[in-house]
């Protein structure tokens, strides 16, 4: 029996309607599946926007299983690649009725390395009780895990800081050097990935690998036909993070770290652990130099004039060059010494290029990112997603790029030109939901415009005033989402005193998945984020029927990537603000807007609290370019949208 057409699939009387019940067919998603189908025909690029409720998942999926043809699909989060992997793929090919054999690919960080491993038992000696008992929880599930993905492993959190002793990274990696290569669970997995018809990949292992920062699917990619990037809007920042050079104290400190523990298991030369332990310090005094500031971003050309500054980090250098050149002597002892004197030397490499006084190139801007205790020097493209236009360019194949947010009103120019992909086809499939119908938007009067410290504290105030008597009314089930760590703090000290009869889940208290889960069981909780929380969260029915938003997200001044492009758009007679910043904001907007109607039966109210959507020639476009919803500048309708739709069952006096 031969597969269904794409057609038929969705069709009133199709296989997903026999496979759901109360399936109803989506003309938005029959139409993207059309796209898709037929992009993968004609080997074109083509960027969809599918809104919410589109269900773009299986609308790129099942053209793409009914094509027979090799692709590789790529998502924004691991959480999604899993969901996809464990859930989608299998249930619509089995629906389908198809044979594609499907694999799971993830950065080697996420597989259990067995060498590491061995060493961790053989050398740590853990005086926390928890890291012994996770540890041994790890060396059971080793031994009878498949596939060594930590993800199954659910004793010990992902985020566990054990899990750094147990897996490598692309600098610590033996290679075929290692004894336990042949069981190796990264080298499984690619070997299952280079035979599977579909593979599951995320964008960071995506560029990574295109950045040629480590091997993994690289060499598929020749032999592939479809490429599908799924919340693709995520992509040119990402690519950012991959498409330069960064120097971090992480880094030296995992040299070190790893030096100790190879120097326990081989004997090195005495004065090994010395020129660590300078190494170490020298780290501390670079970062002493940068001061208290935390959380910064600064170009590098303005530190580099502070004396203080620039001579720890030549002194760093020096102290990196010790250690590089004492590894050079050790390297004969073990395979272990050998591969982390190959590490150093790319670190010192890196390091003096990074610090020579030559001009960077006009492509490239030099930062630095300062932490509480650490920091990372950055070389980034000021454009880095160009790799794309070579890759795309480099042979036939189709290119399919999706997210709910891809457009700026009906404008995806800000994508494509950051994608370099100016002839790709661009097509807006609308939400199915009824948004007049099944949401209002509720623009506050009488808000300050959140400009310097003092006005930002009086806006985030006045906003709470605005939204706290409908969080009253809505007994919760509310969503409030700010821009800022500040403003998101100031709110919760405020709701923590002022509303103690609703629980309250704020970010950063818990982990997000365990935050988010704690507040659909409660019922009629309240949850205070930052952008975390902005887009990937699916909170359906009466658990989430309010949404605050504080600000417009424009983004910070003073970023010196941001500050590179707008010089090079200025350079071009182009406006920076007009060409980055707002539809940047826009497309940030809706992620956050979308967070409020996730099905055809929800219904909710949506405050808006940045009066500049108002007051700013700039504000009609961005409100223009939102879900189509009724809109009202009145507290007592918003008031009443609750009462009677949303939450018609709570009787209360609501007052203003």
């Amino acid at each position: 029996m031969s597969p269904p057409s794409v057609e038929s699939v969705f069709a009133a009387d199709g296989c997903l309607s026999k496979a759901f019940e109360g399936y109803q067919p989506r003309q938005g998603q029959i139409k993207m599946a059309g796209l898709v189908q037929d992009a993968i025909n004609d080997q074109r690029t083509v960027v969809i926007e599918a809104g919410t409720g589109v269900g773009k998942t299986f609308g790129y999926l099942a053209p793409v299983l009914l094509s027979g043809k090799r692709a590789l699909i790529s998502t924004g989060t691991k959480h999604l690649q899993d969901q996809l992997f464990h859930r989608d793929l299998p249930r619509l090919r089995q629906i389908l009725g198809v044979k594609t054999d499907i694999a799971l690919l993830k950065g080697r960080a996420n597989y259990l390395c067995p060498y590491r491993l061995e060493q961790t038992q053989k050398t740590a000696r853990f005086s926390n009780r928890r890291w012994r008992q996770a540890l041994a929880v790890i060396e059971r599930w080793a031994i009878t895990s498949k596939d060594g993905d930590k993800s199954s492993c659910a004793a010990v959190g992902d985020d566990h800081g054990i899990w750094p002793l147990v897996t490598s990274t692309n600098d610590n990696c033996l290679g075929r050097e290692c004894p336990f290569f042949e069981q190796c669970p990264v080298v499984k997995a690619r070997e299952r990935a280079a035979k599977a018809d579909v593979v599951v990949i995320n964008h960071h292992l995506f560029c990574a690998d295109l950045a040629l920062k480590q091997t993994g699917f690289a060499e598929l990619l020749p032999q592939t036909d479809v490429v599908v990037l799924d919340e693709a809007h995520q992509l040119p920042e990402i690519a950012s993070a991959f498409f330069g050079e960064s120097i971090t104290a992480r880094q030296l400190r995992d040299l070190i770290q790893d030096l100790g523990t190879e120097a326990k298991a081989v004997p090195a030369l005495p004065s090994l652990p010395e020129a660590g332990s300078e190494l170490d310090a020298a780290i501390e005094k670079a970062r002493d130099a940068l001061g208290e500031a935390t959380g910064t971003r600064v170009s590098w050309n303005e530190l580099s004039d502070d004396e203080t500054v620039f001579s720890s980090f030549e002194q760093l250098r020096d102290a990196l060059e010790v250690l590089t050149e004492e590894l050079k002597q050790a390297a004969p002892r073990s395979k272990g010494l050998s591969h982390l004197h190959t590490r150093a030397e790319q670190l010192l490499t890196n390091f003096t290029a990074f610090l020579q006084q030559s001009e960077t190139p006009a492509e490239s801007v030099r930062w630095l990112e300062v932490h509480a205790k650490s920091f990372a020097l950055h070389t980034t493209p000021v454009n880095a997603a160009g790799e794309f236009k070579n890759q795309i360019e480099s042979a036939p194949r189709a290119w399919i790029m999706t997210s709910a947010t891809l457009a700026a009103g009906g404008d995806f120019s800000h994508f494509t030109r950051r994608m370099f992909i100016p002839n790709a086809r661009c097509y807006q499939v609308p939400s199915p939901f009824d948004y007049q119908k099944q949401a209002l938007l509720y623009l506050p009067e009488d808000i300050p415009e959140p400009i310097g410290p003092d006005g930002a504290r009086e806006h985030t105030l006045a906003a709470l005033r605005r939204v706290f008597p409908l969080l009253k009314a809505s007994q919760g089930r509310a969503f409030l989402l700010f821009t800022s760590y500040r403003a998101l703090e100031l709110a919760a000290s405020i709701l923590d005193e002022h509303l103690a009869e609703l629980p309250l889940f704020v970010q950063g208290e818990q982990s997000k998945s365990a935050l988010l889960d704690a507040f659909r069981q409660s019922g009629n909780g309240v949850l205070l984020g930052t952008q975390s929380f902005w887009e990937g969260v699916d909170v359906r029915g009466e658990a989430l029927s309010l949404v605050m938003i504080d600000k417009i997200p424009f983004p910070a001044p003073g970023d010196p990537v941001r500050q590179a492009r707008e010089a090079r758009l200025k350079e071009k007679g182009l406006s920076p603000f007009i060409h980055m910043a707002l539809p940047e904001a826009i497309i940030t907007l809706k992620q956050g807007v979308g967070r409020l109607i996730r099905d055809v039966e929800d219904q909710g109210v949506l405050v808006l609290c940045d009066p500049r959507l108002t007051r700013k020639s700039y504000g009609k476009q961005i409100l223009d370019s939102l879900p189509p919803m009724a809109r009202t500048r009145h507290f007592a309708k918003a008031r009443d949208k609750i009462i009677k739709d949303v939450a018609p069952v709570v009787h209360m006096e609501v007052t203003n």
